[in-house]
């Protein structure tokens, strides 16, 4: 877009300026409010009416009122200075290492081993900064990080993209998550994936990370991937488990997300498969300093 050569000569200063006249409804308090001489903040004003080709303000009133057009002006700028104001206190705040908020993301069962003993830490140390904590799966996390509506999460792999980098982190196995009852939760030992029932298996959305695991399993029979009954999330799978619906392919964390005895994680005995975690970073924006403190208090266990 080319550019208007009579926009090149309005700056900042200009824009200052009235909305200080509007304000302060005075314009020798607002060029004290300034720093500056009336004489000079009068010429200022002169220079951003003749700009615009015409007056902002009615001199001849008192307190001098902004004029038709320049209200119209003022109310149009007003939401761009507040916004530059804004972001100049947040760049302030961040190279300072005083961000006044932090924005994590992570899926559910992450929070206990990882992110939960991580935010705890950084409390104590940052009592002042707003921590928020967003749960989902990990491409929704992994667009949230990328997007900047997230500083960094914790989730399984997301699918490659030039805005994220994706840090291996930690590791869980995958086995059987079964209501507290049923015969294989019984058993106390590992279950071979040729005694699954394929009817009694409660599957997740196709979109999720732990659904393109399994269906990318050589050793998994094509069965005991897909079926009829699916949810959206890890949660409503552990919810029709406990509630004895049948049973669901989990990595232990997930299954172990509540400690509900209700719940029975059991190995596999043929099925060798762990989910990997992963630290999800932005990367084309410099991480806040708040960010990178709380990657230092996150217990990152080798992955294996």
């Amino acid at each position: 877009m080319k550019l208007d050569s009579e926009n090149t000569n309005f700056n900042l200063r200009h824009l200052r300026a009235i909305h200080a006249v509007w304000s302060e409804g005075s314009f020798a308090r607002a060029a004290d409010r300034l720093g500056v001489v009336p004489s000079a903040l009068t010429e200022t004003v002169r220079q951003i009416e003749e700009i615009a080709g015409g007056a902002l303000f009615d001199r001849r009133s008192r307190p001098p009122a902004p004029t038709p057009l320049g209200l119209a002006f003022l109310k149009d700028t007003a939401p761009v200075l507040e916004a530059l104001d804004l972001s100049l206190s947040r760049v302030r705040d961040r190279a300072r290492g005083r961000q006044a908020s932090l924005r994590i993301g992570a899926t559910p069962s992450a929070i206990t081993p990882l992110v939960a003993p991580a935010i705890m830490a950084f409390r104590r140390a940052h009592p002042e900064v707003t921590l928020t904590l967003h749960d989902d799966i990990a491409e929704t996390l992994a667009e949230m990080v990328a997007d900047d509506r997230l500083d960094l999460a914790v989730a399984g792999r997301a699918r490659s993209s030039p805005d994220l980098v994706q840090t291996p982190v930690a590791s869980d196995p995958f086995g059987l998550a079964c209501p507290a009852p049923h015969p294989f939760a019984a058993r106390g030992a590992p279950v071979s994936l040729a005694e699954i029932d394929p009817e009694e298996v409660i599957h997740l959305s196709t979109n999720t990370g732990t659904a393109r695991l399994l269906a990318g399993a050589p050793s998994l029979p094509e069965t005991l991937k897909t079926g009829r009954l699916r949810t959206h999330s890890t949660v409503a799978q552990l919810c029709l488990v406990r509630a004895g619906v049948g049973v669901a392919l989990l990595p232990r964390n997930a299954v172990t997300l509540f400690n509900d005895p209700a719940i029975a994680f059991v190995p596999l005995a043929d099925l060798v498969l762990d989910r990997v975690l992963y630290l999800l970073r932005p990367a084309r924006r410099t991480a806040s300093p708040m960010a990178l403190r709380f990657e230092e208090m996150l217990a990152l266990p080798a992955t294996g």
